[in-house]
């Protein structure tokens, strides 16, 4: 799928006029309770779930455990997602701590990596040139891709539809995988105490798994636990741009339309916002990455309302049909490799 050319005109103001209105109302201004209250409550859950691991021992029964996990693990990265973009601290330095201490060392993904490679998809989201997200690694994301695909993602283009949510399993693994191979590039920042924290997430975590579990039971949890981790990540992250319009190399919009037009938001409710950690409203997110969590579901109105002044589109659609349009566009994207 590509952007209509026609909504194209712009001018320079569009952007401007809205920023205006969204801190009028107050929009960006930090919650440092609302920030307080979350992570206090992830924290405790977080801990209440490792007191509960050690006080079931080996049993079958950590299986609960290990989905608990997935979902903290999920709110845990969500929270480190919000001190990335600086919507809690005002500076690099705590942010920069804490999203060490939520990714690193509590999660296990490398902050410094993925707050790169984040950093580029909010800048060219959906571009098929400069947005890491939609790069052709294993999955295909547009017919160009697929043509000039090899070796393995040309293997798995064929039937990527059928295979997104089994390749999601392996997604938390990779993850991790992710955040060390960045401690090999002389380009990465903190190398040290990105490895660290890394280094002492994975040996705590095989240590307890193994000094608490039977090997057999720790397997187990482990595969339960990174793999449901992984899809609950994709399925968070996904909705938001998978499937809606790419940019192909040359092609330039302003900032509005670049955000808008690639973007899907999902409606829902409370406990579609607390699962998804407020990326649900995905588009005034990417507006403004900066603006805290809570004030995301107030911004819509207005931005729902300003888009309609200047006619670009925003797309909205309710959760289970952006997976459905997800993978339509999976299946699409996949039609010249089986033909």
């Amino acid at each position: 799928m590509t952007i209509d050319q026609t909504v194209r005109p712009a001018t320079g103001s569009d952007y401007a006029r809205l920023l205006q209105r969204v801190t009028a109302a107050g929009l960006l201004r930090r919650r440092p309770g609302y920030y307080a209250a979350r992570m206090g409550v992830i924290g405790g859950l977080y801990a209440a779930g490792l007191a509960a691991f050690f006080t079931l021992g080996d049993s079958w029964w950590q299986l609960l455990v290990a989905v608990f996990f997935a979902i903290m693990f999920a709110q845990v990265a969500l929270v480190g997602h919000d001190v990335a973009h600086r919507q809690i601290f005002r500076t690099a330095r705590p942010s920069r701590i804490a999203g060490w201490i939520a990714g690193n060392l509590l999660v296990g993904m490398g902050y410094g990596w993925w707050m790169d490679k984040h950093t580029r998809h909010h800048a060219n989201p959906n571009h098929e040139e400069l947005d890491p997200d939609v790069s052709p690694d294993i999955l295909l994301w547009s017919t160009d891709q697929a043509r000039a695909s090899r070796g393995l993602p040309r293997f798995i283009g064929r039937r990527q539809a059928f295979l997104f949510y089994p390749l999601l399993l392996l997604e938390g693994l990779n993850l991790h995988a992710s955040g060390f191979r960045a401690l090999l590039d002389p380009k990465t920042k903190h190398r040290a105490m990105e490895g660290t924290l890394l280094g002492l997430h994975v040996v705590g975590y095989l240590a307890a798994l193994f000094l608490v579990l039977s090997p057999g039971k720790a397997l187990v949890f482990l595969a339960v636990h990174q793999g449901l981790w992984g899809v609950y990540m994709g399925s968070v992250f996904a909705p938001g741009h998978k499937g809606m319009p790419t940019l192909k190399p040359g092609e330039k919009l302003d900032y509005l339309r670049r955000q808008v037009l690639t973007t899907r938001g999902v409606r829902g409710n409370r406990f579609v916002d607390v699962a998804m950690g407020g990326l649900n409203y995905q588009i005034e997110h990417h507006l403004f990455p900066n603006m805290p969590t809570p004030h995301l579901r107030h911004a819509q109105a207005i931005v729902r309302e300003h888009c309609a002044e200047i006619d670009v589109p925003y797309y909205e659609t309710g959760l289970i049909e952006s997976y459905r349009q997800l993978l339509r566009h999976l299946h699409a994207v996949g039609a010249p490799l089986r033909a």
